[in-house]
Protein backbone atom coordinates (compact mmCIF):
# COMPACT_ATOMS: atom_id res chain seq x y z
CA UNK A 1 0.00 0.00 0.00
CA UNK A 2 1.06 3.23 -0.96
CA UNK A 3 0.51 6.60 0.49
CA UNK A 4 0.90 9.89 -0.61
CA UNK A 5 1.13 13.08 1.22
CA UNK A 6 -0.72 15.68 -1.04
CA UNK A 7 -1.58 18.68 1.59
CA UNK A 8 -0.67 19.35 4.97
CA UNK A 9 2.52 18.94 4.85
CA UNK A 10 5.42 21.73 5.80
CA UNK A 11 1.84 23.75 6.15
CA UNK A 12 -1.25 23.40 8.30
CA UNK A 13 -3.63 23.46 6.21
CA UNK A 14 -4.74 21.41 2.52
CA UNK A 15 -5.33 18.30 3.91
CA UNK A 16 -5.51 15.16 1.88
CA UNK A 17 -3.87 12.01 2.19
CA UNK A 18 -4.13 9.52 -0.85
CA UNK A 19 -4.10 5.72 0.18
CA UNK A 20 -3.70 3.38 -2.64
CA UNK A 21 -3.57 0.06 -2.95
CA UNK A 22 -3.70 -2.55 -5.62
CA UNK A 23 -7.57 -3.28 -5.33
CA UNK A 24 -8.62 0.54 -4.49
CA UNK A 25 -7.42 4.18 -4.16
CA UNK A 26 -8.89 6.31 -0.65
CA UNK A 27 -8.19 9.93 0.22
CA UNK A 28 -8.27 10.74 3.84
CA UNK A 29 -9.50 14.35 4.01
CA UNK A 30 -10.25 16.80 0.88
CA UNK A 31 -9.14 20.37 2.28
CA UNK A 32 -8.76 23.82 1.15
CA UNK A 33 -4.92 25.46 1.43
CA UNK A 34 -5.15 28.62 3.27
CA UNK A 35 -2.62 31.03 4.10
CA UNK A 36 -0.28 32.66 2.12
CA UNK A 37 -0.85 33.44 -1.96
CA UNK A 38 1.85 30.86 -2.83
CA UNK A 39 -0.05 28.26 -0.77
CA UNK A 40 -3.72 29.31 -2.20
CA UNK A 41 -2.51 28.93 -5.38
CA UNK A 42 -2.55 25.30 -4.67
CA UNK A 43 -6.47 24.84 -4.23
CA UNK A 44 -6.16 26.10 -8.36
CA UNK A 45 -3.91 23.23 -9.59
CA UNK A 46 -5.33 19.89 -11.35
CA UNK A 47 -5.51 17.03 -8.33
CA UNK A 48 -2.37 15.15 -9.07
CA UNK A 49 -4.17 11.94 -9.90
CA UNK A 50 -7.58 11.47 -11.94
CA UNK A 51 -10.72 12.15 -9.85
CA UNK A 52 -12.58 9.22 -10.97
CA UNK A 53 -9.58 7.36 -10.23
CA UNK A 54 -10.73 7.82 -6.52
CA UNK A 55 -13.07 5.19 -4.67
CA UNK A 56 -13.95 6.71 -1.55
CA UNK A 57 -13.15 9.65 0.37
CA UNK A 58 -12.77 9.26 4.28
CA UNK A 59 -13.10 12.53 5.88
CA UNK A 60 -12.11 13.41 9.04
CA UNK A 61 -14.15 16.03 10.31
CA UNK A 62 -16.01 19.63 9.03
CA UNK A 63 -13.11 21.78 9.20
CA UNK A 64 -12.56 23.82 5.98
CA UNK A 65 -9.11 23.14 5.59
CA UNK A 66 -10.27 19.34 6.01
CA UNK A 67 -13.32 19.57 3.62
CA UNK A 68 -13.92 21.98 1.52
CA UNK A 69 -11.90 20.96 -1.76
CA UNK A 70 -14.81 18.17 -1.63
CA UNK A 71 -17.09 20.05 -4.28
CA UNK A 72 -13.63 20.89 -6.41
CA UNK A 73 -12.79 17.12 -6.77
CA UNK A 74 -16.19 16.57 -7.56
CA UNK A 75 -15.90 18.89 -10.47
CA UNK A 76 -13.33 17.35 -11.59
CA UNK A 77 -15.04 13.60 -11.79
CA UNK A 78 -14.89 12.40 -8.31
CA UNK A 79 -18.24 10.08 -8.17
CA UNK A 80 -18.18 9.03 -4.21
CA UNK A 81 -19.13 7.78 -1.95
CA UNK A 82 -17.87 10.62 0.90
CA UNK A 83 -17.76 8.65 4.20
CA UNK A 84 -17.69 10.84 7.68
CA UNK A 85 -19.02 10.45 11.03
CA UNK A 86 -23.12 11.48 11.34
CA UNK A 87 -22.50 14.58 13.02
CA UNK A 88 -19.48 15.80 10.48
CA UNK A 89 -22.55 14.60 7.82
CA UNK A 90 -24.66 17.50 9.19
CA UNK A 91 -21.90 19.76 9.68
CA UNK A 92 -19.99 19.22 6.75
CA UNK A 93 -23.30 20.70 4.11
CA UNK A 94 -23.05 24.00 6.19
CA UNK A 95 -19.22 24.16 5.59
CA UNK A 96 -19.87 23.55 1.88
CA UNK A 97 -22.66 25.65 0.95
CA UNK A 98 -21.37 28.43 2.86
CA UNK A 99 -17.86 28.45 0.81
CA UNK A 100 -19.40 28.27 -2.63
CA UNK A 101 -21.55 31.21 -1.42
CA UNK A 102 -18.36 33.35 -0.04
CA UNK A 103 -16.67 31.92 -3.42
CA UNK A 104 -19.37 33.82 -5.45
CA UNK A 105 -19.44 37.11 -3.71
CA UNK A 106 -16.32 37.66 -3.59
CA UNK A 107 -15.54 37.17 -6.87
CA UNK A 108 -18.47 38.81 -7.87
CA UNK A 109 -17.20 41.51 -5.28
CA UNK A 110 -13.77 41.45 -6.95
CA UNK A 111 -15.20 41.92 -10.63
CA UNK A 112 -16.82 45.03 -9.19
CA UNK A 113 -13.90 46.72 -7.19
CA UNK A 114 -11.37 45.62 -9.61
CA UNK A 115 -8.89 44.88 -6.94
CA UNK A 116 -8.14 41.09 -8.19
CA UNK A 117 -4.80 40.41 -10.25
CA UNK A 118 -6.93 39.18 -12.71
CA UNK A 119 -9.50 40.42 -15.33
CA UNK A 120 -12.08 38.32 -14.93
CA UNK A 121 -11.61 36.29 -11.76
CA UNK A 122 -13.40 32.83 -11.13
CA UNK A 123 -15.08 30.74 -8.16
CA UNK A 124 -12.78 26.92 -8.16
CA UNK A 125 -16.43 25.60 -7.56
CA UNK A 126 -20.23 26.91 -6.76
CA UNK A 127 -23.38 26.03 -5.49
CA UNK A 128 -24.28 23.35 -7.70
CA UNK A 129 -20.62 21.56 -6.99
CA UNK A 130 -21.15 21.86 -3.09
CA UNK A 131 -24.71 20.13 -3.80
CA UNK A 132 -23.47 17.59 -5.54
CA UNK A 133 -20.50 16.78 -2.89
CA UNK A 134 -23.10 16.97 -0.19
CA UNK A 135 -25.68 14.23 -2.19
CA UNK A 136 -22.53 12.16 -1.98
CA UNK A 137 -21.84 12.11 2.26
CA UNK A 138 -22.60 8.69 3.55
CA UNK A 139 -22.55 9.08 7.68
CA UNK A 140 -20.77 6.15 9.63
CA UNK A 141 -21.00 5.07 13.53
CA UNK A 142 -17.99 5.20 15.80
CA UNK A 143 -15.93 2.29 16.34
CA UNK A 144 -17.93 0.35 13.61
CA UNK A 145 -15.48 -0.65 10.95
CA UNK A 146 -17.08 -0.87 7.25
CA UNK A 147 -15.43 -1.80 3.86
CA UNK A 148 -14.40 1.15 1.41
CA UNK A 149 -12.98 -0.69 -0.92
CA UNK A 150 -12.00 -4.21 -2.10
CA UNK A 151 -9.54 -5.49 0.73
CA UNK A 152 -9.47 -1.98 2.29
CA UNK A 153 -11.55 -1.33 5.62
CA UNK A 154 -11.67 1.73 7.66
CA UNK A 155 -12.96 3.01 11.52
CA UNK A 156 -13.69 6.36 13.14
CA UNK A 157 -13.16 6.86 16.51
CA UNK A 158 -13.22 10.28 18.77
CA UNK A 159 -11.10 12.70 18.08
CA UNK A 160 -13.04 15.65 20.71
CA UNK A 161 -11.64 18.33 18.13
CA UNK A 162 -15.01 19.27 16.97
CA UNK A 163 -18.52 17.93 16.97
CA UNK A 164 -18.27 14.68 14.83
CA UNK A 165 -14.10 14.91 14.52
CA UNK A 166 -12.70 11.45 14.15
CA UNK A 167 -9.71 9.73 13.94
CA UNK A 168 -9.46 7.12 11.01
CA UNK A 169 -7.66 3.89 11.07
CA UNK A 170 -7.43 2.25 7.20
CA UNK A 171 -6.55 -1.65 6.78
CA UNK A 172 -5.46 -3.38 3.65
CA UNK A 173 -5.75 -6.73 4.10
CA UNK A 174 -5.99 -9.02 1.34
CA UNK A 175 -7.24 -12.67 1.14
CA UNK A 176 -3.82 -13.76 1.15
CA UNK A 177 -0.41 -12.26 2.11
CA UNK A 178 0.01 -9.94 5.24
CA UNK A 179 -1.84 -6.26 5.29
CA UNK A 180 -1.07 -2.71 6.62
CA UNK A 181 -2.46 -0.72 9.14
CA UNK A 182 -2.18 3.15 8.75
CA UNK A 183 -4.34 5.97 11.76
CA UNK A 184 -4.91 9.31 10.80
CA UNK A 185 -5.04 11.56 13.66
CA UNK A 186 -7.00 13.96 11.83
CA UNK A 187 -6.88 16.91 14.52
CA UNK A 188 -6.69 16.23 18.09
CA UNK A 189 -8.67 17.61 20.82
CA UNK A 190 -6.98 18.55 24.22
CA UNK A 191 -9.82 16.63 26.65
CA UNK A 192 -10.53 20.01 27.94
CA UNK A 193 -13.42 20.52 25.71
CA UNK A 194 -16.23 22.40 27.54
CA UNK A 195 -18.94 20.39 25.95
CA UNK A 196 -17.03 17.25 24.17
CA UNK A 197 -15.84 14.01 25.46
CA UNK A 198 -11.75 13.85 24.83
CA UNK A 199 -10.57 11.91 22.32
CA UNK A 200 -9.90 7.92 21.64
CA UNK A 201 -6.51 6.50 22.43
CA UNK A 202 -5.20 5.35 19.10
CA UNK A 203 -5.42 1.53 17.77
CA UNK A 204 -2.00 -0.17 17.09
CA UNK A 205 -1.06 0.70 13.62
CA UNK A 206 1.93 0.02 11.58
CA UNK A 207 2.29 3.71 10.57
CA UNK A 208 0.90 6.99 12.35
CA UNK A 209 0.22 10.28 10.29
CA UNK A 210 -0.28 13.03 12.85
CA UNK A 211 -1.42 16.39 13.36
CA UNK A 212 1.72 18.46 14.76
CA UNK A 213 -0.18 22.23 14.56
CA UNK A 214 1.13 22.89 18.52
CA UNK A 215 4.04 20.28 17.95
CA UNK A 216 6.50 22.74 20.11
CA UNK A 217 4.05 24.67 22.02
CA UNK A 218 2.28 23.94 25.66
CA UNK A 219 -0.99 25.55 26.18
CA UNK A 220 -0.77 28.46 28.57
CA UNK A 221 -2.92 28.21 31.86
CA UNK A 222 -6.37 28.27 30.68
CA UNK A 223 -7.80 30.09 33.86
CA UNK A 224 -5.50 33.00 33.46
CA UNK A 225 -5.94 33.76 29.49
CA UNK A 226 -9.93 33.59 30.70
CA UNK A 227 -8.92 36.38 32.82
CA UNK A 228 -7.20 38.23 30.29
CA UNK A 229 -9.88 37.64 28.12
CA UNK A 230 -12.02 39.16 30.63
CA UNK A 231 -9.90 42.15 31.81
CA UNK A 232 -9.41 42.92 27.76
CA UNK A 233 -13.49 43.16 27.22
CA UNK A 234 -13.97 45.22 30.30
CA UNK A 235 -11.24 47.91 28.84
CA UNK A 236 -13.26 48.16 25.65
CA UNK A 237 -16.33 48.13 26.87
CA UNK A 238 -15.65 50.67 29.82
CA UNK A 239 -14.22 53.07 26.84
CA UNK A 240 -17.41 52.39 24.75
CA UNK A 241 -15.87 50.43 22.09
CA UNK A 242 -16.75 47.07 20.04
CA UNK A 243 -14.78 43.85 20.74
CA UNK A 244 -14.57 41.77 17.66
CA UNK A 245 -13.61 38.51 17.41
CA UNK A 246 -12.67 36.43 14.77
CA UNK A 247 -13.78 32.90 15.59
CA UNK A 248 -14.13 29.21 13.17
CA UNK A 249 -17.76 28.96 12.82
CA UNK A 250 -17.69 25.71 13.66
CA UNK A 251 -16.84 24.99 17.43
CA UNK A 252 -15.03 27.66 18.16
CA UNK A 253 -18.65 29.93 18.42
CA UNK A 254 -19.92 27.16 20.84
CA UNK A 255 -16.67 27.43 22.99
CA UNK A 256 -17.18 30.94 23.05
CA UNK A 257 -20.12 31.43 24.02
CA UNK A 258 -19.96 29.43 27.18
CA UNK A 259 -17.11 31.18 28.17
CA UNK A 260 -18.99 34.44 27.91
CA UNK A 261 -21.74 33.21 29.53
CA UNK A 262 -19.96 31.88 32.67
CA UNK A 263 -18.15 35.25 32.90
CA UNK A 264 -21.11 37.38 32.67
CA UNK A 265 -22.46 34.88 35.65
CA UNK A 266 -19.54 35.67 37.28
CA UNK A 267 -20.38 39.38 36.96
CA UNK A 268 -16.26 39.63 35.14
CA UNK A 269 -17.59 41.16 32.89
CA UNK A 270 -20.88 43.11 31.69
CA UNK A 271 -23.45 42.23 30.23
CA UNK A 272 -23.72 43.78 26.89
CA UNK A 273 -25.17 42.68 23.37
CA UNK A 274 -23.48 39.84 21.96
CA UNK A 275 -24.00 39.10 17.84
CA UNK A 276 -23.15 36.01 16.11
CA UNK A 277 -22.53 37.32 12.68
CA UNK A 278 -22.19 34.67 10.10
CA UNK A 279 -24.51 32.37 8.56
CA UNK A 280 -22.46 29.48 8.92
CA UNK A 281 -22.15 29.97 12.59
CA UNK A 282 -25.61 30.12 13.30
CA UNK A 283 -26.26 27.07 11.32
CA UNK A 284 -23.55 25.25 13.24
CA UNK A 285 -25.07 26.62 16.52
CA UNK A 286 -28.29 24.84 15.69
CA UNK A 287 -26.54 21.98 15.21
CA UNK A 288 -24.96 21.44 18.32
CA UNK A 289 -27.81 22.70 20.33
CA UNK A 290 -29.69 19.82 18.93
CA UNK A 291 -26.62 17.14 19.90
CA UNK A 292 -26.69 18.75 23.76
CA UNK A 293 -30.70 18.18 23.69
CA UNK A 294 -31.03 14.80 22.32
CA UNK A 295 -28.19 13.55 24.42
CA UNK A 296 -25.91 12.61 22.00
CA UNK A 297 -22.62 10.64 22.91
CA UNK A 298 -20.22 12.67 22.08
CA UNK A 299 -21.24 15.35 24.57
CA UNK A 300 -20.09 15.41 27.96
CA UNK A 301 -22.20 14.38 31.13
CA UNK A 302 -21.50 18.35 32.30
CA UNK A 303 -23.19 19.86 29.34
CA UNK A 304 -25.89 17.01 28.73
CA UNK A 305 -27.01 18.33 32.36
CA UNK A 306 -26.50 22.03 31.53
CA UNK A 307 -29.08 21.55 28.44
CA UNK A 308 -29.30 23.90 25.29
CA UNK A 309 -28.07 26.70 28.06
CA UNK A 310 -25.23 25.17 28.00
CA UNK A 311 -24.55 27.54 24.89
CA UNK A 312 -27.23 30.03 24.96
CA UNK A 313 -26.97 33.49 27.13
CA UNK A 314 -28.48 36.66 27.69
CA UNK A 315 -28.96 38.88 24.83
CA UNK A 316 -27.39 36.81 22.48
CA UNK A 317 -28.27 38.15 18.57
CA UNK A 318 -28.05 36.07 15.38
CA UNK A 319 -27.62 38.91 12.44
CA UNK A 320 -28.90 36.23 9.85
CA UNK A 321 -29.04 38.69 6.88
CA UNK A 322 -26.40 40.78 5.46
CA UNK A 323 -28.18 43.70 6.21
CA UNK A 324 -28.03 42.62 9.91
CA UNK A 325 -24.40 42.53 9.26
CA UNK A 326 -23.87 45.71 7.98
CA UNK A 327 -25.88 47.20 10.94
CA UNK A 328 -23.40 46.30 13.39
CA UNK A 329 -20.39 48.58 11.88
CA UNK A 330 -21.62 51.35 14.41
CA UNK A 331 -20.00 52.70 17.23
CA UNK A 332 -20.95 50.98 20.86
CA UNK A 333 -20.44 48.96 23.37
CA UNK A 334 -21.11 44.93 21.94
CA UNK A 335 -19.32 41.82 21.51
CA UNK A 336 -19.54 40.76 17.43
CA UNK A 337 -18.37 37.54 16.95
CA UNK A 338 -17.95 36.69 13.12
CA UNK A 339 -16.41 34.39 10.79
CA UNK A 340 -13.58 33.50 9.32
CA UNK A 341 -11.44 32.61 12.07
CA UNK A 342 -8.50 34.11 10.80
CA UNK A 343 -9.47 36.47 8.91
CA UNK A 344 -9.36 35.30 5.75
CA UNK A 345 -12.92 35.63 4.00
CA UNK A 346 -16.41 36.30 4.91
CA UNK A 347 -18.17 39.03 7.39
CA UNK A 348 -15.53 39.50 9.64
CA UNK A 349 -13.43 41.19 7.01
CA UNK A 350 -16.09 44.07 6.41
CA UNK A 351 -16.05 44.44 10.88
CA UNK A 352 -12.14 44.31 11.05
CA UNK A 353 -12.35 47.27 8.00
CA UNK A 354 -14.80 49.25 10.16
CA UNK A 355 -13.11 48.83 13.84
CA UNK A 356 -9.52 48.28 13.01
CA UNK A 357 -9.13 51.80 12.65
CA UNK A 358 -10.41 53.14 15.88
CA UNK A 359 -8.53 52.84 19.42
CA UNK A 360 -10.75 52.34 21.62
CA UNK A 361 -12.32 48.93 19.91
CA UNK A 362 -10.19 45.59 20.90
CA UNK A 363 -10.09 42.36 18.36
CA UNK A 364 -9.63 39.50 20.08
CA UNK A 365 -7.62 35.97 18.21
CA UNK A 366 -8.78 32.74 19.87
CA UNK A 367 -7.60 30.68 17.48
CA UNK A 368 -4.75 29.44 15.61
CA UNK A 369 -3.32 32.19 12.79
CA UNK A 370 -1.50 30.20 9.57
CA UNK A 371 1.01 31.73 8.31
CA UNK A 372 0.15 34.59 6.27
CA UNK A 373 -2.96 35.17 7.18
CA UNK A 374 -4.38 38.41 8.50
CA UNK A 375 -5.20 37.07 11.80
CA UNK A 376 -1.24 36.46 11.91
CA UNK A 377 -0.21 39.97 11.18
CA UNK A 378 -2.80 41.32 13.75
CA UNK A 379 -1.11 38.93 16.48
CA UNK A 380 2.27 39.98 15.25
CA UNK A 381 1.75 43.40 15.43
CA UNK A 382 1.63 44.31 12.03
CA UNK A 383 0.57 48.64 11.62
CA UNK A 384 -1.44 47.87 8.83
CA UNK A 385 -3.48 45.07 7.38
CA UNK A 386 -4.97 44.51 3.53
CA UNK A 387 -8.56 43.78 3.56
CA UNK A 388 -10.31 44.26 0.16
CA UNK A 389 -7.09 45.58 -1.76
CA UNK A 390 -7.04 48.44 0.91
CA UNK A 391 -4.50 48.84 3.53
CA UNK A 392 -6.80 49.11 6.78
CA UNK A 393 -4.73 51.12 9.60
CA UNK A 394 -4.66 48.79 12.86
CA UNK A 395 -5.28 51.01 15.46
CA UNK A 396 -7.53 48.83 17.78
CA UNK A 397 -6.06 46.88 20.57
CA UNK A 398 -5.31 43.22 19.44
CA UNK A 399 -5.32 40.51 22.27
CA UNK A 400 -4.27 36.70 21.25
CA UNK A 401 -5.97 34.36 23.98
CA UNK A 402 -5.01 30.95 23.45
CA UNK A 403 -7.34 29.35 25.94
CA UNK A 404 -9.97 28.65 23.37
CA UNK A 405 -7.33 26.37 21.62
CA UNK A 406 -8.93 22.56 20.90
CA UNK A 407 -5.85 21.08 18.93
CA UNK A 408 -4.05 18.94 21.09
CA UNK A 409 -0.41 20.76 22.49
CA UNK A 410 3.80 19.06 22.25
CA UNK A 411 2.77 16.94 25.58
CA UNK A 412 -0.84 15.84 24.60
CA UNK A 413 0.38 14.28 21.25
CA UNK A 414 2.88 12.70 22.24
CA UNK A 415 0.42 10.80 25.38
CA UNK A 416 -1.37 10.02 22.77
CA UNK A 417 1.05 8.54 20.32
CA UNK A 418 2.46 6.92 22.79
CA UNK A 419 -0.61 5.22 24.29
CA UNK A 420 -0.80 2.13 22.22
CA UNK A 421 0.08 -1.10 23.32
CA UNK A 422 2.14 -1.55 20.48
CA UNK A 423 3.93 1.58 18.92
CA UNK A 424 3.54 2.33 15.66
CA UNK A 425 6.81 1.44 13.48
CA UNK A 426 6.84 5.39 12.53
CA UNK A 427 4.95 8.14 12.92
CA UNK A 428 4.68 10.95 9.56
CA UNK A 429 3.74 14.75 10.87
CA UNK A 430 1.62 16.86 9.19
CA UNK A 431 -0.70 19.95 9.69
CA UNK A 432 2.33 21.83 11.33
CA UNK A 433 4.40 24.76 10.24
CA UNK A 434 8.27 23.58 10.06
CA UNK A 435 9.63 24.81 13.34
CA UNK A 436 6.66 23.14 15.53
CA UNK A 437 6.97 19.77 13.52
CA UNK A 438 10.46 19.71 13.40
CA UNK A 439 10.90 19.54 17.11
CA UNK A 440 8.12 17.41 17.52
CA UNK A 441 9.61 14.57 15.06
CA UNK A 442 12.40 15.03 17.45
CA UNK A 443 10.98 14.77 20.47
CA UNK A 444 8.96 11.45 18.92
CA UNK A 445 12.44 9.94 18.58
CA UNK A 446 14.32 11.02 21.60
CA UNK A 447 10.69 10.61 24.16
CA UNK A 448 8.77 7.44 22.66
CA UNK A 449 12.14 5.49 20.22
CA UNK A 450 9.82 6.18 17.41
CA UNK A 451 10.53 7.04 14.25
CA UNK A 452 9.43 10.02 13.16
CA UNK A 453 9.70 11.99 10.26
CA UNK A 454 8.00 15.56 9.10
CA UNK A 455 6.18 14.69 5.62
CA UNK A 456 6.98 16.44 2.38
CA UNK A 457 4.37 17.91 0.15
CA UNK A 458 4.11 15.25 -2.71
CA UNK A 459 5.81 12.60 -0.85
CA UNK A 460 5.28 8.86 -1.88
CA UNK A 461 5.92 6.60 0.68
CA UNK A 462 5.48 2.60 0.91
CA UNK A 463 3.08 1.24 3.75
CA UNK A 464 4.66 -1.77 5.38
CA UNK A 465 3.67 -4.71 7.61
CA UNK A 466 5.12 -4.26 10.80
CA UNK A 467 6.86 -7.69 10.38
CA UNK A 468 8.59 -6.76 6.60
CA UNK A 469 10.25 -3.60 8.58
CA UNK A 470 11.36 -5.41 11.52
Amino acid sequence: MELTFLGAAGTVTGSRFLLSAPTGRILIDCGMFQGPRAIRRRNWEPFPVPANSIDAVVVTHAHLDHCGYLPALVKQGFAGPIYCTHNSARLIPIILRDSAKLQEEDTAYARRSGYSRHAQPQVLYDAADAERAIDMLVGRDFTTPWQVATDLSARLDPAGHILGSATVTVTYQPASGSGATVAFSGDLGRGNHPLLKGPRRPHDADLVVMESTYGNREHADVDAEIEQMAAAIRRTIERGGTVVVPAFAVDRTEVLLTALRKLMDQHRIPRVPVHIDSPMALAAFDVYQDAIAKGDPEITTAALAEGVDAIDIPDLHQARTPEDSKALDAPGPKIIVSASGMGTGGRVTHHLKYFLPHAHNCVLLVGYQASGTPGQRLRDGAGSIRIHGQEVPVLAEIVDIEAFSVHADRDELLDWLGSPRQRPAAAYLVHGEEEAATELAAMIRTRLGIPAVVAEHGQSIEVLPRESRD
